[in-house]
């Protein structure tokens, strides 16, 4: 565990975090007792949801339609 006070962790606040990243428990305190606790973020996993975009992508009726760019090849 290591205790920092404000002003010595505003010195080494890219060490700390890093020690905080790492596992270490990282305090910071003020005027003898601890304030604040570094911690790393979880990062939030989403998972995709079957049929969240319904009704917001819209095809034309000849969307498999050939192209008229394309004629000179389909031939």
């Amino acid at each position: 565990m290591q205790q920092f006070k404000i002003q010595d962790a505003q010195n080494r606040l890219e060490a700390l975090v890093e020690d905080a990243i790492q596992g270490k428990k990282v305090f910071i305190i003020k005027e003898d007792s601890k304030v604040v606790q570094l911690v790393p973020v979880e990062p939030v996993t989403r998972h995709a949801q079957f049929g969240s975009a319904k009704g917001l992508v819209e095809l034309s009726d000849d969307f498999d339609a050939p192209l008229a760019d394309f004629s000179e090849y389909t031939s």
